[in-house]
């Protein structure tokens, strides 16, 4: 870890949480009408409920963050957290593609390369500070079950996700 002042680390914390937090409102500004355009299509038998997905994703992003700010407290952390920002846009992306512009295939694409980046993330993090990126294995199996969930979708609701 290098040598950072308590106040650095406090403020490097709360910056890191406010990132994750500021791209969590990007997809929630998307996601506004989603629990009424989530019941509308037909889904699988296995799908979570849609009360589940706010506090999930709650909960992820804040682990999100505190992985973020593990990892930034090490050296030569840049390039981790250059994918980290890159996955974290990509993911506030995920809301607008599937839930407004309705974009079935383009949102499963998008998922798909976004557990890649979550991947990658969680491999730089975990050779950074092993606890980073133990931090992301929810996300990355949340985000598992999402890309099965949005290919599902999307092949039960061609009409409505094109």
């Amino acid at each position: 870890m290098r040598a950072l002042s308590r106040k650095t680390q406090t403020m490097g914390l709360i910056g890191w949480l406010v990132l994750a937090y500021i791209a969590a409102a990007i997809g929630a500004v998307a996601s506004i009408e989603a629990a009424s355009f989530y019941q509308s299509l037909q889904q699988p038998s296995w799908a979570p409920p849609a009360w589940l997905f706010g506090p999930m994703w709650t909960t992820l992003y804040g682990l999100m963050g505190i992985a973020a700010w593990l990892a930034w407290r090490e050296p030569k952390a840049r390039p981790a957290l250059i994918v980290f920002v890159v996955q974290l846009a990509l993911n506030a992306l995920w809301s607008w593609l599937f839930f407004v512009w309705q974009m079935g295939a383009i949102a499963f694409i998008g998922t798909v390369a976004l557990w890649v980046l979550i991947l990658i993330t969680l491999v730089m993090f975990w050779r950074l500070k092993p606890l980073a990126g133990v931090l992301l294995l929810p996300y990355l199996a949340w985000v598992s079950l999402a890309c099965a969930l949005t290919w599902s979708v999307w092949q039960l609701n061609p009409q409505v996700l094109g």
